[in-house]
């Protein structure tokens, strides 16, 4: 933002102490997004007049090792571990889709089939090992949250119950049960404690196997102002840079990556053993010559970012605010763990957006965690015919005003906040 100060100022009052990864003291603000309750609690009406926890969501950036992190606030048990966990993947066609090409992908690259053995890591309710289980390929899930995991068993997914880390990874071992693929999709940011977690994959990856993992790209983070994505369920944002560093400690190679669309913006990074076959594509010098370029291992890097959030901000209230006063209606559609920190860090409540929805009927008749907006079925938008349909998971975008296409019929519009408030007609 020209105008502004681009130095990243010291900032102590909630600085968390010190980088989860590499140990260095932690001083450097990323942004500070106030505060905010837990992004997937979303609040039974019965609760209502209950009052919820709040956590600060501050972001903090290493100077050593450059990993993007919030401080450890609530423990993952309290986030996952309680049975009520409430997203399931199985609700998203195009992420469907996308797990079934990756799927076929890595079959025919590694040569997986009835004699493979495959693990997941965070396998939800079996939206991925499914494909793996119609092909006749062994598998098991690992997933702490036990409805999602009691989903996976009715498609045939072997699941266990429990958090993935070193302890597990050695349990597994002794059971015989070393993977050739060992997978994990949108798990890392959500690791307390990631260097316990990645040597866990390194005990328990066959000499001869691969590891693959997604998570969001903390380059798109940045470019495309994705602030939205930070929240207490995520405790770290990675660079291809940090990632690479933090397996390499831990004695994993990776000897390829991709930029995949998905979630914004996202990595898919490819590990081996350090010692293994396999050849480091061009991908890996590629890519870390992307990144050195914008400068990810410099503090100036990301100086601007929270500036550019505020201005987001106030674009999004900007709109409402006119939307409202010319007398429209607007509503949201979705109830993901990033328009929950959107909403909140913005202070936008029923004044603003009457109601959302969500395919989901895990989260339906229920409200949204701080704002207390009521979610309920998609079929709810035909019933009131509102102007505007602002969409939370903007991911999702195109699947959304795809799938909702008749509202157009009455003329309402689709508004998408993210990087900036957009109205699509």
């Amino acid at each position: 933002m020209t105008g502004q100060n681009t130095e990243s100022q010291p900032d102590n009052r909630a600085a968390a102490s010190t980088c989860r990864f590499c140990g260095a003291g932690l001083s450097t603000s990323f942004v500070d997004l106030g505060s905010s309750p837990l992004c997937q609690k979303h609040v039974p009406l019965a609760k209502a007049q209950e009052a919820e926890p709040f956590f600060p969501l501050h972001a903090f950036v290493c100077s050593k090792c450059w990993l993007v992190q919030l401080d450890e606030f609530v423990v993952p048990s309290e986030i996952f571990g309680d049975g009520e966990y409430a997203y399931f993947a199985s609700f998203s066609d195009s992420w469907l889709a996308h797990a079934k090409r990756y799927v076929d992908t890595v079959s025919q690259r590694f040569n997986l089939d009835k004699n493979s053995f495959v693990v997941e890591i965070a396998s939800n309710d079996g939206y991925l090992l499914q494909n793996f289980v119609q092909r006749g390929v062994p598998v098991l899930g690992i997933e702490p949250a036990g409805n999602t995991a009691a989903a996976a068993r009715k498609k045939g997914v072997e699941s266990r119950v429990c958090f993935f880390g070193s302890e597990t990874a050695r349990q597994l071992v002794s059971e015989g049960k070393r993977p050739d693929l060992l997978l994990g999709n949108n798990v890392l940011a959500h690791v307390p404690d990631v260097n316990d977690f990645v040597s866990g994959m390194k005990l328990l990856l066959k000499p001869s196997g691969v590891i693959t993992m997604e998570f969001p790209h903390l380059v798109r983070l940045i470019a495309e102002n994705q602030f939205d994505t930070i929240y207490h369920e995520h405790f770290s944002y990675f660079s291809f840079h940090t990632v690479r560093r933090i397996f390499a400690q831990h004695g994993i190679r990776l000897f390829d990556v991709e930029e995949l669309p998905t979630h914004g913006g996202s990595l898919r990074i490819y590990g081996c053993h350090t010692e293994a076959a396999h050849q480091d594509t061009k991908n890996v010098g590629a890519l870390l010559a992307k990144e050195a370029a914008l400068g990810v291992e410099t503090k100036e890097y990301y100086a601007s970012f929270a500036e550019n959030v505020r201005e987001t901000k106030r674009a999004l209230l900007e709109f409402l605010i006119d939307a409202k006063r010319k007398g429209k209606t607007v509503v949201g559609y979705g109830a993901p763990g990033k328009g929950n920190t959107l909403l909140n860090y913005c202070g936008i409540r029923r004044d603003f957006v009457d109601y959302t929805v969500d395919r989901s009927p895990h989260k339906q008749n229920n409200l949204l965690p701080g704002s207390r907006i009521p979610i309920y079925g998609p079929e709810k938008i035909f019933e009131t015919k509102p102007d505007y349909i602002l969409i939370l998971p903007w991911n999702l975008r195109e699947e959304i005003m795809t799938q909702m296409a008749d509202v157009r019929k009455w003329g309402a519009k689709f508004v998408v906040p993210i990087p900036r408030a957009k109205v699509y007609e």
